[in-house]
């Protein structure tokens, strides 16, 4: 097979696991962290799902990393979570905002105890997935 014919492939497998999508709709980032929620995935999900909800159970996984063991590139990872998000089978971690080094507690131990900008991000996007029609004080001022 030609290169072209490979590439051209490649994108026809990634257009069909994806089923035409270009987003997510779910906002996250290469970083964002997740863990295997309750759920379970709904029929007719790509087997490439139950690859990350394997992967993720075993333990956390960023988005990058699961792009990467899985071979695929990043937005249609991010769709296919997406999907499992709306399932509940994954859900976005916040806990690793808190997790921090012993030297780092010493070196912040005088710090302010300001709140930590990802899980700040985490927080704002599933107040956005349960209430996506609300105004914040921002926007209202």
């Amino acid at each position: 097979m030609s290169g072209d014919a490979a590439e051209e492939t490649a994108f026809v497998r990634t257009y069909a696991l994806t089923r035409g999508r270009t987003r997510p709709r779910h906002l996250m980032g290469v970083d964002t962290v997740l863990d295997a929620g309750p759920g379970r995935p709904g029929p007719g999900q790509a087997e490439e799902c139950e690859e990350i909800l394997a992967l993720c159970r075993e333990h956390r996984r960023s988005v990058a990393e699961l792009a990467g063991r899985l071979g695929r590139p990043v937005t249609a990872v991010k769709i296919l979570v997406s999907d499992l998000l709306d399932a509940h089978a994954l859900v976005i971690s916040v806990t690793d905002a808190y997790a921090t080094s012993d030297e780092d507690a010493d070196a912040d131990a005088d710090a302010d105890e300001r709140p930590n900008p990802h899980l700040l991000a985490a927080l704002a996007a599933a107040l956005k997935r349960k209430w996506p029609d609300a105004v914040t004080y921002a926007q209202a001022g």
